[in-house]
């Protein structure tokens, strides 16, 4: 009770900790502003503070929820310095960026509607957010430390995280492993389970908190795309694809914003095949495709754009290049309208797949989840090399998630001769357990490029 009356108190301190000097949150929109500002940055100290308030929130409310949910009564993880797991690097506050030697968590839910323990077998506290457990001169061995602590718990399951379809969840070492269940009665050895689920839902799950940044997040990205498919950037003629590519690199260490990704730049041109990249010269006449994403304040974006470089006396792009666009469009309707909880990633991609070609259109589906990470937990819905089932898009769709809604439509261009053409997008939206909703808006034009 003592732990949670002072995590209690420290997450009650973080939420009162003003939302820093800065403007208003953006709203979701459905509709994408056309070459948007660029929004007013945090500096380091109003971030930290972001992240440390956000991050005490997901600890207060989404832990007990996902281990009832689970029916989990004891979480253990562990991670060493700079080979920290996924899950315990998004637990780390914004003064802690790495494990130090060996961190261990532990949640525990003692059950009767008491509030979850989270505790750190560690040398090191961690932001006040997990309450020291570990008395080194008392008890020199950190692994039995460990196994004394749940024992004196005796918690009916006890998950690790071991999984070996996610990523996300797998982050137990055989080393660790060996240790910690060396150290484990045998009693206790029976009652270990995989944290696969606890995992999923601890990373793909959104709070209120987080989608009141999201949108911001989103407009920073769409902004520097703004700047990218523009004169500032690119000479008709004289800038290489590869050279906006590594404009976005500089732009982004002069904004102090990371990529999660090597940004994608890349040509489809009247009468050549496929994908110009690298060294190609953009020309008037040509459809350009961008891949791009950054992480901000924790959450990360993926966007994809496409702009068409005018020819001398044109005002607009061809018509079959616009009703591409709307191709995609479309197919991203018809995906959004398949999301509901419960239902698996593969049942929606072959349920939007369907719908699709009955509507006459050449679709390739291959959304994600998206938040803590670019390419996030949770069930995928297609991907570029397969579109029919896969076991990662087995799971279940869950509210409160976020999405990258990625596509693409294939169409013949009248104007270029009938060339099959690929417009590929990608637009973040996010999924309230009713309704999929973009989280700032999607491109419906092609940018264009005087």
């Amino acid at each position: 009770m003592a732990q949670h009356l002072m995590t209690g108190a420290l997450l009650a301190a973080l939420l009162a900790v003003p939302a820093v000097a800065a403007p208003a949150p953006l709203a979701m929109s459905e509709t994408e502003a056309a070459a948007p500002a660029l929004p007013p940055l945090l500096s380091a100290r109003e971030r930290a503070a972001t992240e440390n308030r956000i991050l005490a929130e997901r600890l207060e409310t989404i832990i007990p929820a996902i281990m009832r949910e689970q029916g989990i009564d004891l979480w253990l993880l562990v991670a060493r310095e700079y080979f920290e797991e996924p899950v315990v690097a998004s637990m780390l506050d914004a003064e802690n960026m790495h494990a130090r030697r060996r961190t261990i968590l532990i949640f525990y839910d003692p059950g009767n509607g008491k509030p979850v323990e989270r505790l750190t077998v560690s040398r090191y506290g961690l932001g006040g957010l997990f309450a020291p457990a570990w008395d080194p001169v008392r008890q020199p061995d950190q692994w039995q430390a460990v196994a004394e602590l749940i024992a004196a718990r005796n918690p009916a399951k006890i998950a690790v995280n071991t999984s070996d379809l996610y990523q996300f969840a797998d982050g137990m070492t055989v080393s660790q492993y060996d240790k910690f269940t060396a150290a484990l009665p045998a009693d206790l050895r029976a009652r270990i389970v995989s944290g696969e689920g606890l995992a999923i839902r601890w990373l793909e799950t959104r709070t209120p908190a987080e989608m009141e940044l999201y949108p911001t997040v989103l407009r920073t990205a769409h902004a520097v795309i703004a700047e990218a498919f523009s004169r500032k950037v690119i000479t008709p003629g004289v800038t290489t694809a590869e050279q906006v590519q590594w404009w976005y690199r500089d732009r982004l260490l002069a904004l102090g914003l990371t990529p999660w990704f090597h940004p994608s730049v890349a040509i489809q041109r009247q009468g050549a095949k496929g994908m110009l990249e690298g060294a190609e010269v953009i020309q008037p006449g040509d459809l350009l495709w961008t891949d791009f994403g950054i992480t901000y304040l924790r959450l990360n974006t993926d966007t994809q754009h496409l702009a068409y470089v005018l020819k001398p006396g044109e005002t607009q792009a061809p018509a079959g290049l616009r009703q591409g666009l709307a191709n995609s469009n479309r197919v991203q309707d018809i995906l959004r309208r398949q999301f509901a909880v419960g239902r698996s990633g593969n049942e929606a991609l072959a349920l939007a797949r369907a719908e699709a070609k009955a509507a006459g259109l050449d679709p390739s589906i291959y959304s994600h989840p998206i938040g803590l990470h670019g390419h996030g937990a949770g069930p995928a819905i297609g991907f570029w090399d397969n579109q029919n089932a896969d076991p990662r898009g087995s799971g279940a769709i869950n509210a409160n998630t976020a999405w990258s809604i990625e596509l693409t439509s294939y169409a013949a261009v009248p104007e270029w001769g009938g060339q099959r053409v690929d417009f590929r997008t990608e637009v973040n939206a996010f999924f309230d357990g009713k309704n999929v909703r973009f989280i700032d808006g999607r491109q419906t034009e092609l940018t264009l490029i005087k």
